[in-house]
């Protein structure tokens, strides 16, 4: 998980914004989904929306777990800007494999 931090901190690809998301959003467990709404309050947001857009955008995917992220109302939201199709089924299997493999 350091590298990957370190990784984000260096990177000059993301704004600082991004960079806030992605960082407080590596602090969440495997295993474990956060809000939308939740991830904005805690990097100083006021819009579930901007973070979405942000992590829309995240180039260091799967590393730095957009999967984890739902929405409000516990459905799965969107993943890698979708909302359903193939791509949702995908962060569904991550979210899932998780799961898992912290039951063992």
């Amino acid at each position: 998980m350091d590298d990957i931090r370190q990784k984000v901190i260096e990177s000059t690809l993301i704004t600082p914004f991004q960079r806030k998301v992605y960082l407080e959003l590596l602090r969440v467990p495997s295993g474990t989904t956060i809000t939308y709404g939740e991830l904005a309050r805690r990097v100083g947001c006021g819009s579930a929306q901007a973070v979405g857009q942000a992590l829309k955008r995240n180039p260091f995917a799967p590393e730095v777990p957009c999967h984890r992220v739902v929405a409000a109302d516990g459905s799965l939201g969107g993943y890698n800007g979708m909302r359903e199709g193939e791509q949702l089924e995908r962060k569904r299997q991550l979210i899932d494999n998780e799961k898992i493999i912290n039951k063992i």
